[in-house]
């Protein structure tokens, strides 16, 4: 049983979950809370729901209004509409306006929510199983020539040389979802290819569990290509929260954050590589998520790598060693976040150049910059950062960490390079 609950009050969620509970194994409830989440995005079917639990008054608006709203979207579950006190009128005119039925939170009957829920469930299935087979499904589950059965296609997003980025509605996942379409095409014939070791790293990235970096819900083949199913972003990336400026403290929390990530991905035995301000991703609770983790970089180099060695592109969040093709180890990704810190410290990035190389060049002679004075505390630490040599830098994520806690709690941070 997989239930919408839109309501504001915390009390009332506490209890209808506790009513899911007891009537359903294991029952999937996903809270919306208008007064902070505001309305259903607008691309948002909520298909992969069985039912939604709707409040009469969502945040002071009408609930008939969010009723309506539902049934216009394709293949919105059946409605139970949530009435403060028992009221036949107000139930009646809940109906007629499409609910499925109401209950009166004030005075709960528990068999008839199960019944209404029950009865939801059934109309869903059904109504999911007559469009699957109709001719609108294939359209609805087609990304370029690709059908992914189950997940929605809404509207690409980006497109490149490896993968296509859609986003898409996932019914298994009732949520809006990022997919993320690789182009190539596996190679029976060798087993050892870049596609692999791809797929490889995604799935052991799959399996951390940590609140800074992306989830990703599924790894799949369909006519004969990869899928990636992972969280969406409504919010932007780092990129984006830059443009509107960010407070010294702020920026120490984001990269305290982005320190943890890559203290859960190193542990797994995964480097980023491709660290920079496009690949963290910001939530609506304000926490940040790392996103195109490790060989999507070394994908991207083998396309972009000319037959002279020339990379095109735009360096800027490089360390020396990886820019200049040498091995990289996680102190190169820990290089990448003294960038980031750097420029949103400041707004613009530290090494600047007419071209690629001409920037990598100055990632490995080019002095570290001197923050403006407002900010001189805060200078040891992007010192550490940005060391040249990988031996002067921070030497894991954690180490990070520890140093940013003690910053932030206003004690002298052990920055300085270890003998």
């Amino acid at each position: 049983m997989k239930v919408l609950l839109i309501d504001d009050d915390v009390t009332y969620r506490k209890l209808l979950r506790q009513h899911l509970t007891t009537a359903f194994e294991a029952p999937f409830i996903v809270e919306h809370v208008p007064a902070t989440d505001g309305r259903l995005q607008a691309e948002f079917s909520a298909a992969g729901f069985d039912a939604v639990l709707l409040d009469q008054a969502p945040s002071g608006s009408s609930g008939l209004d969010w009723l309506a709203d539902g049934r216009a979207r394709p293949l919105f579950p059946p409605v139970i509409y949530l009435l403060d006190k028992p009221d036949e009128s107000a139930a009646q005119i809940a109906i007629e306006h499409g609910a499925l039925g109401a209950i009166a939170k004030s005075r709960i009957d528990h068999r008839q929510l199960v019944q209404l829920l029950r009865d939801a469930e059934k109309l869903q299935r059904r109504a999911l199983g007559a469009f699957r087979l109709s001719p609108a499904a294939e359209k609805a589950y087609k990304f370029g020539h690709t059908v992914i059965k189950g997940v929605r296609c809404i509207r690409a997003l980006a497109s490149s040389a490896i993968s296509t980025v859609y986003l898409a509605e996932s019914e298994r996942e009732a949520r809006l979802v990022v997919l993320k379409l690789l182009r190539q095409v596996p190679d029976s014939h060798d087993r050892g290819s870049t596609f692999d070791r791809f797929l490889q790293e995604y799935e052991i990235i799959r399996q951390i569990h940590h609140p800074n970096v992306v989830q990703i819900y599924e790894l799949g083949v369909a006519d004969d290509h990869a899928f990636i199913l992972m969280e969406f972003f409504p919010s932007g990336d780092l990129r984006a929260r830059m443009r509107r400026g960010i407070v010294p403290l702020e920026t120490l929390r984001i990269l305290r954050q982005m320190a943890a990530a890559l203290a859960a991905i190193h542990a797994a035995g995964v480097l980023h590589r491709d660290l920079k301000p496009g690949n963290v991703m910001m939530r609506a609770d304000h926490s940040i998520a790392l996103i195109d983790f490790g060989l999507a970089k070394q994908l991207s180099l083998e396309a972009e790598i000319t037959a002279t060695g020339e990379i095109f592109g735009t360096p800027y969040y490089m360390s020396p060693e990886q820019g200049h093709g040498r091995d990289v180890d996680s102190r190169s990704d820990i290089y990448s976040l003294g960038i980031m810190f750097y420029e949103m410290l400041t707004g613009k990035k530290p090494f600047l150049a007419p071209t690629p190389m001409a920037v990598i060049y100055k990632h490995s002679h080019a002095p570290i910059p001197t923050l403006p004075e407002d900010l001189a505390a805060w200078q040891p630490l992007l010192e550490r950062l940005l060391a040249k040599e990988p031996r002067d830098r921070f030497q894991t994520a954690l180490e990070l960490c520890t140093a940013i806690d003690q910053l932030a709690a206003g004690a002298a941070p052990v920055v300085a390079p270890a003998p």
